[in-house]
């Protein structure tokens, strides 16, 4: 029985008698989560397995991935998700989609269990932050709760407009203003600094968040995703060049992701090597978590907590302690 369901956070079942639960108890719940398209809540989905669909002819595999800039089960699958396109990327295009977790409070209220207001959803994302090891602040929903997550969807998209290189960089970068640094990134300057720090033109980014195309090129999506049967998010659709499609929803896990590719290529596929140390790793991607980087190179994390140890001593990288986990910024030439 599901005692506090965490609308945008994920839900723990364990929250009305955590002491009596196990932490094997609390990892199986946490497997398979998703955000709800209707609700905005996030909770394990039943839907476990793979489900074939049909779409159009392609000419390489797709993989459309449809999330929210504010989901939590999504945030915690960066590591999972970094490490796969390292290495599958390579076999396919990848299409990050944005499908409307949360249009607003207006109407919102889930009586059976006690969710009417965004100071409701507080000690659940904290809950995440706190058992997935990437960290999340609840906070942000006493402090300067988000009234929407239409608005960093549609920055998004206008940040795509120049390249998509940049649009991802930006999705992760306003995913740590929220998750980490309690920042309210409906707010337009909040966006501004998020794009500047990502070396983004902050005048084309205005001309085109106000511009009423690409607003509806964000409806799109999110009417597409729900004609492909998209119901909650982290959910991603794998198309062969033959129109068949594979659909997985939730933190369904990394392994269900090698098989979900395999299954639409029809045939065993091996990984490309990652061929990164610590140091490289961070110097690719600047700031990573401590589950990053273990996970994406399959390193004991004792050891990374030691290597990265070192590199701070030697100048090369900063420890940042966020609430549940530590995060780890690379220095360029050693300077912060």
């Amino acid at each position: 029985m599901i005692c506090l369901l965490g609308i945008l956070g994920l839900t723990l079942g364990w929250s009305c008698n955590t002491a009596t639960k196990t932490k094997d108890m609390k990892e199986e719940y946490l497997k398979n989560l998703a955000c709800d398209i209707e609700t905005g809540i996030c909770a394990p989905t039943a839907d476990k397995g793979m489900e074939e669909i049909t779409l159009d002819a392609v000419k390489k595999v797709r993989l459309l991935y449809y999330t929210d800039p504010i989901c939590s089960a999504c945030w915690a699958i960066e590591p999972e998700l970094r490490k796969f396109k390292l290495e599958y990327g390579h076999l396919m295009d990848i299409e990050y989609k944005m499908g409307g977790l949360l249009p607003g409070w207006e109407g919102f209220e889930d009586q059976s269990n006690g969710i009417s207001k965004p100071s409701d959803v507080a000690h659940h994302w904290d809950e995440v932050g706190e058992y997935t090891k990437m960290s999340i602040d609840g906070d942000v929903w006493l402090e300067d709760p988000l009234d929407s997550s239409f608005p960093p969807s549609i920055a998004f998209k206008a940040v795509q407009q120049q390249g998509e290189d940049l649009a991802l960089r930006f999705l992760r970068r306003i995913r740590e203003q929220v998750f980490l640094e309690k920042k309210n990134i409906t707010k337009t300057e909040v966006l501004i600094a998020a794009l500047k720090d990502c070396n983004g033109n902050t005048e084309q980014f205005l001309e085109d968040y106000q511009n009423e195309k690409i607003e509806q090129q964000f409806q799109n999506e999110m009417q597409e995703g729900r004609e492909l049967g998209v119901r909650g998010f982290p959910t991603f659709i794998f198309v062969n060049q033959g129109g068949k499609g594979i659909r997985i929803s939730g933190m369904s896990g990394y392994d269900n992701y090698i098989l979900a590719l395999e299954e639409i290529m029809g045939e065993k596929i091996n990984p490309k090597p990652i061929r990164y140390n610590i140091e490289t790793l961070l110097d690719k991607y600047d700031y990573l978590a401590t589950k990053e980087i273990s996970f994406v190179l399959s390193l004991d994390e004792k050891e990374v907590l030691s290597q990265l140890e070192n590199l701070v001593k030697n100048g090369k990288v900063k420890k940042e302690k966020q609430k549940y986990s530590d995060f780890w910024r690379w220095l360029d030439n050693g300077n912060i």
